[in-house]
């Protein structure tokens, strides 16, 4: 999944554990400008580096998976928790402000399907 919109915060790396780390960062989000959304996103691990070239502001493209996790609390209850977990970033620079980024293609790129394309000597064949 990928989305597009400006970063309004980049929080310092947490390490976790000895061994596990983490960093937030709150992009937002609008697709409908009069009502932005503001989500928070995380790099774990190596990916936490991927924003030292960004700042406050700045426009990005954010490449990320959805994840879900179910925890049972010491009381036996369930609980579950959804994170937004980037793994990579792209400046976002090509005037699409806040709106998801759509993989389309372009016209020109479409071609007409081989069973429509007319040939010359079959015009004699059909009923038409």
């Amino acid at each position: 999944m990928d989305i597009k919109g400006k970063i309004l915060e980049i929080y310092d790396t947490q390490d976790v554990t000895n061994t596990f780390r983490k960093r937030e960062f709150i992009l937002e989000y609008a697709e409908n400008p009069q009502y932005p959304e503001f989500l928070k996103f995380e790099l774990i691990q190596e990916k936490c580096d991927l924003l030292n070239s960004f700042n406050v502001g700045q426009e990005v493209n954010v490449f990320f998976n959805l994840k879900g996790r179910k925890w049972t609390d010491p009381k036996g209850e369930i609980k579950y928790f959804n994170s937004l977990q980037a793994w990579r970033l792209q400046p976002g620079d090509d005037g699409q402000d806040g709106v998801a980024s759509q993989h389309t293609t372009s016209m020109d790129s479409i071609s007409e399907p081989e069973w429509m394309q007319e040939d010359e000597g079959d015009n004699e064949k059909l009923p038409f």
